[in-house]
């Protein structure tokens, strides 16, 4: 592992016990990057680890840098030193080759909760995912919380492994674990199929923000969505934790009025796209590209 320090030596000086200290994997991704501003607060550091360069920091914010692969225990364990939560959005963020998402999205996933357990953190928010239920339908009502998996894709096994470890690791070692299956976070919409599963940056780390404070919040799985007029996905459990959404898609409706809506097929399906026959694992040819 690589420490690339404090940004700010004047502010090292007035670091104390009583600061929270937030742990980001993934930090350099797009999720990660649309939460870092976000999430920066009065009493708060934030420990940004990824493999990818990391910005400095912005006035205002206090921050860590740490380069390092979620696969990396010993690493993990050094990052996670006096963390009170530890986001993971660490790993792949797309589809891959079967070896790729097991040695990162699983193996790494399980390495973070290894390391949070043996550094006494006693929460983890681990960014899951829509596509881990991603051929559940979306024409027969609201789909619940904790939905049986119904994965799309090899990255969508990944995310259904990663919510089985979390689930591991609060019944055995009592962390606090909140699985957030996150839709489609981007500040423009790509098609029509996402308006169901949109969750705008603002209550992206509305939802996360939630997820760290909750008291107590055992084990969880909660859909990561805005509150959108045409969402099929319960926000109950979301609710729960203390999310408000104030987004809803239907503000990029009249954007996408000129694109294709696709095959009506897969549309179907929670996983749009994904579900269709592009993504099916023995067409899928493996892509190289870097890791959180």
């Amino acid at each position: 592992m690589a420490l690339v320090g404090w940004v700010d030596r004047d502010d090292l000086a007035v670091r104390c016990d009583m600061a929270e200290l937030l742990v980001i994997t993934g930090a350099a991704g797009n999720i990660g990057s649309t939460l870092r501003p976000r999430l920066a607060k009065p009493g708060r550091w934030l420990r940004l680890l990824d493999v990818r360069p990391i910005p400095p920091a912005e006035p205002g914010e206090r921050i860590e840098r740490v380069e390092a692969s979620v696969t990396d225990l010993g690493a993990l364990e050094a990052a996670f030193a006096g963390a009170d939560a530890v986001v993971h959005l660490g790993g792949f963020s797309e589809e891959r080759a079967w070896e790729e998402l097991v040695e990162v999205n699983i193996n790494g996933t399980y390495r973070v909760f290894e390391a949070a357990r043996r550094q006494g953190v006693g929460r983890v928010v681990f960014a899951s995912s829509v596509h881990a239920a991603g051929f559940a339908p979306r024409d027969t009502g609201e789909l619940p919380d904790y939905l049986f998996p119904r994965p799309d894709t090899n990255y969508g096994v990944s995310k259904v492994a990663g919510e089985a470890i979390g689930s591991l690791y609060a019944d055995r070692y009592g962390l606090s674990v909140v699985c957030l299956r996150i839709g489609y976070c981007f500040e423009q919409l790509s098609s029509p199929d996402v308006l169901a599963i949109y969750l705008s940056p603002d209550d992206c780390a509305s939802l996360v923000e939630a997820a760290i404070s909750a008291p107590a919040p055992g084990f969880k799985v909660v859909w990561g969505v805005s509150r959108n007029t045409r969402s099929v996905l319960s926000l109950a459990e979301a609710r729960s934790l203390g999310y408000r959404p104030a987004d809803d898609s239907e503000r990029h409706v009249q954007t996408l009025a000129q694109l294709p809506d696709g095959d009506p097929q897969p549309a179907r399906r929670l996983g749009g796209k994904f579900c269709g026959p592009e993504f099916d694992t023995a067409r899928h040819q493996a892509r190289s590209g870097p890791t959180s």
